[in-house]
């Protein structure tokens, strides 16, 4: 007996609907960014075609740990997540927010004028949604308004993929943002490759996703289509390679600020901000004036920055964050906890970007494991 339709619109594509899409969208004047396998790593850049994407590849990952590994399949999507996340489309690593110019007239201040380019993302998970999700908050719900981000937001196109992969740093059941992409999408894609087929389920998000599937090859979606994408959602949900207990941690981190636990991270933390720089939310910026030799011209760029840098916590007189142990503690706890406070969500997603890319191997849910295990006092969140 076929199931009850789906709330969404859904279709099947396959391999010839999937080209048929990467083409609509650059048709439309998107640039399309996805996966593709570079310097021995799944990255995000630009796509033309199937060809650029990762046919036949996974990851492994474990803490400190990357590889790629061969599957023995021609999956296009079997993998999880890589070293980038789509804030580097969103929310550039380098942005100029003003220049001045000199003349006979004195100085002329100019902000840049916001880019036209239209970015159509394909391959985004439910994991990553939220994370996109949690910096709309950040840049666009509160008092000051990022503009330059809004202005690539708002053109924004996202062709979501439910995973059928999870890695081993994965936590996203346990943060509840995984693996099934629930909103934030235009389109949502599930991978069926079995013997006989190589199809994708595509679930419509949004007016603009409908519109895109209308142009697009496919055929109409049946109950077992249905159930073999729950079937694959179901199987990644299983195999978790991480899991991380959030009852209470809000209160448990922030009652504990002088935990044991803390110098014991601190002995083995490089402080390099690898796990600011991968993770998908982390906003920290800094900014820095430079000017030219003829003192004419001037300009103010924001960078990247992480509260793992020793001056990032700089006032007058020297810096309020000056031991590792400090500076892992304020990450940790921003994350899991005060974030609350400041956002109304965990800064924290469940990606595992930030343990797999982590030269010495900390594991954010391994340490709030040994705190909740070992800590004082408890009070409810």
């Amino acid at each position: 007996m076929e199931p009850e339709p789906r709330a969404r619109t859904t279709a099947l594509i396959d391999r010839r609907g999937l080209q048929a899409l990467i083409e609509a969208l650059a048709d439309e004047g998107y640039r399309v960014v996805g996966p593709t396998r570079r310097d021995d790593a799944i990255v995000y850049d630009d796509l033309a075609d199937l060809d650029d994407l990762p046919a036949g590849w996974t990851e492994h990952q474990e803490a400190g740990r990357y590889r790629l590994v061969a599957r023995d399949d021609q999956a296009l999507f079997g993998y999880a997540v890589g070293p980038h996340a789509w804030k580097r489309f969103l929310h550039p690593p380098v942005e100029t927010l003003w220049t001045a110019q000199r003349d006979e007239h004195g100085l002329t201040f100019r902000s840049p004028e916001p880019a036209e380019e239209r970015f159509a993302f394909l391959g985004v998970r439910a994991c990553e949604l939220q994370a996109i999700a949690i910096q709309d908050r950040v840049f666009l719900e509160g008092p000051h308004v990022d503009a330059g981000y809004g202005a690539r937001r708002r053109e924004a196109f996202i062709v979501a993929v439910n995973c059928g992969e999870a890695g081993g740093t994965c936590f996203c059941v346990s943060m509840q943002t995984g693996p099934r992409a629930e909103s934030g999408f235009d389109l949502a894609l599930t991978e069926l490759l079995e013997a006989d087929r190589h199809d994708f389920l595509v679930e419509v998000g949004s007016p603009a996703g409908a519109a895109l599937l209308e142009r697009l090859p496919h055929r109409k979606a049946g109950g077992a289509d249905h159930r073999a994408a729950d079937a694959v959602v179901a199987r990644t949900a299983s195999r978790m390679g991480r899991e991380l207990e959030t009852q209470g941690l809000k209160a448990l981190l922030q009652d504990n600020p002088e935990h044991p636990r803390w110098d014991d991270v601190a002995e083995r933390c490089l402080t390099c901000g690898n796990c600011t720089m991968v993770c998908p939310t982390c906003f920290c910026t800094t900014v820095e004036d430079h000017s030219d030799l003829a003192g004419t011209r001037a300009e103010r760029v924001r960078l990247w920055d992480s509260c793992f840098t020793l001056d990032f916590s700089y006032l007058h007189g020297g810096s309020v964050r000056q031991s590792p142990r400090s500076r892992y503690r304020q990450w940790m706890t921003h994350k899991l906890a005060s974030w609350i406070d400041q956002f109304g969500t965990s800064g924290c997603v469940g990606c595992g970007r930030c343990i797999t890319w982590c030269p010495t191997g900390i594991d954010i849910t391994e340490e709030a494991a040994v705190i909740r295990a070992t800590a004082p006092q408890r009070r409810d969140p």
